[in-house]
């Protein structure tokens, strides 16, 4: 939800992966899926995310040429970017439930909908959690009918989520009870009303343009990458090689090369 915070208790894109990780191994053993798979799905689906979260998605999205879209760079990562270019040696399965867990197709096994479902489950109760240290919600805020449905804190609400999935899935198809399901959909519409679109919360986003261009016009010359970057450049382009560089860059990397770029330093006495 916020653009790189200053405090150390708010979420990053690994403490969210570590959760959705968690949640996803949980459900899966209840119904006595693959863990294994499961996991390996959890933890590399944010692989491909951007600085900035999805502002920053949004914002490479307009500058690559085809687009721009998190869990196909996720794929790109483990197929193409690690291991000097090797590649991790990942199952089909992996990879399709790592494509697929956020929208559009659901994943082809039920690993898969199940780590897309964990990784809802776990970022709308991180994000309430987050915006309550900030200030921008209470606990009060959130709807009665809701927290007494799911729960009033982020415990209860986990809890009651993953036990309306185990209860109701079937044949590998996760679902919930209609009142669960009910009730996690106001969640949803809640925190886009209250948080999402809140203007405190989301008021750092009108810079993320500005940065994420700058970097990626700088990086789209060849001799500005890192040596080990240079040869996506030479094989695949320099679009796709600044957009790779760019995109594997966290909040604070971005903002710190770009204030050493973009930004004259001052000359001290």
């Amino acid at each position: 939800v916020f653009l790189a915070p200053e405090g150390d208790h708010y979420r990053t894109r690994l403490t969210h992966t570590l959760e959705v990780s968690q949640i996803a191994r949980t459900i899966a053993r209840a119904l006595r899926l693959n863990e294994d798979l499961t996991e390996a799905i959890a933890l590399a689906h944010d692989l491909g995310h951007t600085p900035f979260g999805h502002a920053g998605e949004r914002a490479l999205d307009q500058l690559v040429p085809g687009g721009f879209r998190h869990y196909r760079q996720s794929v790109r990562v483990v197929e193409r970017l690690e291991k000097e270019g090797q590649g991790l040696n990942l199952s089909w399965e992996v990879k399709n439930g790592v494509l697929c867990h956020t929208e559009g197709q659901e994943a082809a096994t039920a690993e898969g909908r199940v780590v897309r479902w964990a990784d809802r489950i776990a970022y709308i109760n991180h994000d309430i959690d987050d915006a309550i240290r900030a200030g921008v919600l209470t606990k009060g805020d959130i709807p009665r009918e809701i927290t007494a449905q799911l729960g009033d804190n982020k415990t209860r609400r986990i809890t009651a989520l993953i036990m309306s999935l185990v209860r109701e899935s079937q044949e590998g198809q996760p679902r919930m009870d209609a009142a669960s399901f009910e009730a996690y959909q106001a969640l949803h519409q809640f925190m886009y009303d209250a948080v999402y679109r809140n203007e405190y919360a989301k008021s750092e986003e009108r810079k993320v343009p500005h940065i994420l261009e700058s970097l990626y016009e700088h990086y789209r010359k060849p001799e500005n990458l890192p040596e080990y970057m240079r040869r996506i450049a030479e094989e695949e382009g320099e679009d796709t090689a600044a957009c790779d560089f760019v995109a594997g860059m966290s909040d604070r990397y971005a903002v710190a090369v770009y204030r050493e770029l973009f930004i004259p330093k001052a000359w001290n006495n």
